[in-house]
């Protein structure tokens, strides 16, 4: 059985093949990098690290490229509020964005920025124009026309034949409704960020930089470009109209998105403080690994509803899966092979393989795994499994965490880095005691609560009024009262 994807380009699944044969060149959305990562946006970069690890996995080569938008509105807009250039601006959430990502163990893409692509843009746009599918405004702005590309709406099947024909609208994101001539290149504009090129001074328009960072890096036509749902329009919508005007060819072949989440059965919003990163969710104590495996449980299509029950259920097939892995690889067995056990382990394996086969179906593949785990262990408590059986055993269990990533205990140093950003970043109040207990941290023995008491005293006389505020919190987050009294400062452990 070949690999099978819903196509949003056909409406319907189809059969994946790569242009060419064995090798697939594959293009994600990456991160706007205004702000720290939410727990909808890893989602969608879950989704596509797990279609790129079972790529490879069944002896594709594969060239998977990822944008980092690090120019449009938002950045434009908070980096002159801060008064600090774009690139000051977004150093730090690339950071961000990198660092949770290894946090959640996806694998690196090759990552190529908005800002190293601008000469690029402005050339795209030249040649747009030239061909008459782009036009300048008096203020030095370009923008797509939209009535030469009648097929404008293939993708997000939208019925666009009542537009309002040169009709404009200047901001990257926009109605879902509205078709209206976008800007491709946004003239400059006082204390705003800006280039010279070919077509003047300026920045491009957020949907362009796609365009052309996937074409310089794949070719014209590709075979996926995924994202999250909410790109279809007009973000993915405006791609195609302008790369396929240029070119004449298909822009990409395959188009994967993945559905958004709700949290405890809500719209994530700030407003309703049910709005998470990576790192809001680890100060609370949350392993990693728990967020990863919760993030992947529902096939990626459906809607997934984002509970701290389900999060504590994660956490619990995790360490089903690794205490699992130990027993295997601790027990003694005799000598010889039960058949009925390397024929479980072939089964599971073509199981969790035709699963992922049929639309990257994770809750089926899931499913496998933890039914051979039910049966090895009963298989265990009665003596019935062998020597010659752990091999197909723990392959098939390595087969399946090749895809999922989770197996590995590598919880603790994750969890303990974002404790030390949470220092650094003034947010020591966020610091959970369950955080404190995972990492290891909680174990203070009389001899280093009293070095720190002592650094905490130290910096509160020397007026360093942060650092002995951030180790009050360290030791209160560790359980450790710290008292001032009239004989100097006391502490006891709560």
């Amino acid at each position: 059985m070949a690999l099978r994807l819903f196509n949003t380009l056909s409406g319907k699944i189809e059969e994946f093949n790569p242009i060419d044969a064995n090798r697939v060149r594959m293009y994600a959305c990456g991160p706007t990098v205004y702000d720290y990562g939410h727990i909808g946006n890893f989602r969608t970069f879950i989704a596509v690290d797990l279609l790129y690890r079972f790529l490879q996995q069944h002896g594709y080569d594969v060239r998977y490229v990822m944008n980092i938008t690090d120019v449009d509105d938002k950045i434009i807009r908070n980096s002159a509020r801060d008064g600090v250039s774009v690139q000051q601006y977004t150093e730090k959430y690339i950071r961000a964005f990198l660092e949770d990502s290894a946090t959640l163990s996806i694998e690196k893409p090759l990552l190529v920025r908005a800002t190293e692509h601008i000469t690029a843009m402005a050339e795209f746009i030249a040649k747009l124009e030239k061909k008459g599918f782009a036009y300048r405004t008096d203020d030095g702005s370009y923008y797509f026309r939209i009535a030469q590309f009648p097929a404008y709406g293939k993708l997000s099947k939208k019925d666009f034949g009542g537009m309002n024909d040169g009709a404009r609208v200047d901001v990257d994101e926009y109605e879902k409704d509205s078709a209206r001539d976008f800007a491709l290149w946004k003239a400059a504009k006082a204390g705003e960020a800006s280039w010279d090129t070919v077509i003047g001074r300026g920045r491009p328009g957020w949907h362009i930089e796609c365009s052309v960072m996937s074409m310089e890096e794949l070719g014209p036509s590709f075979d996926l470009h995924a994202g999250g749902e909410d790109l279809i329009f007009p973000h993915h919508e405006n791609e195609i109209a302008q790369s396929e005007s240029l070119t004449g060819q298909q822009f990409a072949r395959h188009w994967f998105h993945a559905r958004f989440l709700l949290v405890e059965g809500q719209k994530m919003s700030k407003s309703l403080g049910n709005f998470f990163t990576i790192r809001d969710l680890v100060l609370k104590g949350h392993r990693p690994s728990s967020i990863r495996w919760l993030l992947t449980q529902v096939p990626y299509r459906n809607p997934l509803n984002f509970t701290f029950d389900g999060l504590k259920s994660a956490a619990s097939s995790v360490e089903k899966l690794r205490n699992f892995r130990f027993r295997l690889k601790s027990s003694q067995f005799t000598a010889g092979g039960n058949q009925a056990m390397s024929q479980l382990a072939e089964e599971t394996v073509a199981r969790i393989k035709s699963s992922l086969e049929d639309d990257l179906n994770t809750a089926e593949a899931q499913a496998a795994i933890f039914d051979m785990l039910r049966k090895v262990n009963s298989a265990m408590d009665a003596g019935e499994v062998r020597q010659d059986d752990l091999k197909p055993l723990l392959q098939a269990l390595e087969n399946f965490d090749a895809i999922f990533g989770v197996l590995n205990d590598d919880d603790k140093p994750k969890m303990r880095a974002i404790l030390d950003w949470a220092r650094t970043e003034g947010r020591e109040q966020d610091i959970s005691p369950e955080l404190m207990e995972i990492a290891g941290l909680d174990q203070l023995t009389d001899e280093r609560i009293n070095q720190r008491v002592s650094e905490m005293e130290a910096a509160r006389k020397s007026r360093d009024f942060k650092l002995s505020d951030a180790i009050r919190a360290e030791l209160t987050a560790a359980g450790i009262l710290v008292e001032n009294t009239k004989d100097g400062v006391r502490w006891r452990r709560k």
